[in-house]
């Protein structure tokens, strides 16, 4: 890692074993960076050198994972902001504006509206899909194009198993992540050339404040629930073989959510998905 602190002329620090990050540094930008995976990311990237840009909707647990990192010795901005915001996108290009971004994080994909289809509102539907579509396309193209010109970088964007099979309540929040993951596919085929790296982190059940919050039984047998340290530290260590890595020793799943017998595949992990979440 000392790699990244001798290029920039900065602090050199040992994050532990997650891949050399030199060629993502030296400003880093995390949606979604306030707690959960996308602290646990800030935390590494600050011991790694990197200096940060902290975007999320909170500001106190925003502020929260700043101080920690800058007692690490990054330099760290913040920005307290919804990113279903028109104007969020600019606000984060702004916070950015005059440092070189190496690296976006894009870890700001919540199901906003757990509704059954007929029984949501289509504006809460929208929100799910301009945070999980709209806005990030919007910061990749934003931060990506000066990656291709200067031939380096990375985007790492944060993804769901539950875009590989259809669920109650989760039509639309599917759909997203089902995008989410092709659209990371092609956006690696577009800049492998540039060697910018791109790579889907497929998470499963992992237990963030968010899900705590929701209260979701962690308790189902043969569950299998990871947690964020260790798979920002999976996606860190991941990034330059992408496109997509599915997090948590969930591949084994992931690859029977592919099973052609649709009907079955669906009705099995329905059965699963009523127990997590509390038949709800």
């Amino acid at each position: 890692m000392s790699g990244t602190a001798r290029a920039h002329g900065r602090r050199t620090r040992d994050p532990g074993t997650v891949t050399d990050l030199a060629k993502y540094g030296p400003w880093a930008v995390i949606a979604g960076g306030s707690e959960g995976v996308g602290a646990e990311f800030a935390r590494l990237l600050a011991a790694a050198g990197l200096d940060l840009v902290l975007v999320a909707r909170k500001p106190a647990p925003l502020d929260r994972t700043a101080e920690e990192c800058r007692a690490l010795g990054a330099e760290v901005r913040t920005v307290a902001v919804d990113l279903v915001d028109p104007a969020a996108v600019e606000q984060v290009a702004a916070a950015a504006a005059g440092v070189e971004v190496g690296l976006l994080i894009y870890n700001a994909g919540a199901n906003t509206c757990s509704e059954p289809l007929l029984d949501g509102e289509l504006a809460d539907f929208d929100r799910v899909i301009a945070l999980n579509i709209g806005t990030m396309m919007a910061l990749t193209q934003q931060f990506g194009r000066p990656m291709r010109e200067r031939r380096r970088g990375g985007i790492l964007l944060v993804g769901s198993m539950a875009g590989y099979l259809g669920s109650v309540r989760h039509s639309v929040y599917g759909g997203v992540k089902a995008f989410g993951r092709i659209f990371a596919e092609s956006l690696w085929l577009e800049l492998r050339e540039f060697d910018v790296d791109v790579l889907e982190l497929v998470l499963g059940v992992t237990r963030t404040p968010a899900m705590e919050r929701v209260g979701l039984n962690f308790d189902v047998p043969g569950l299998r629930v990871a947690e964020p340290a260790d798979v920002a530290r999976e996606g860190l260590e991941q990034l330059p073989n992408g496109p997509v890595y599915v997090a948590g020793g969930n591949g084994d799943d992931v690859a029977r959510r592919n099973h052609p017998d649709r009907a079955k595949v669906v009705l099995g992990t329905h059965r699963v998905m009523q127990q997590l979440m509390g038949d709800r």
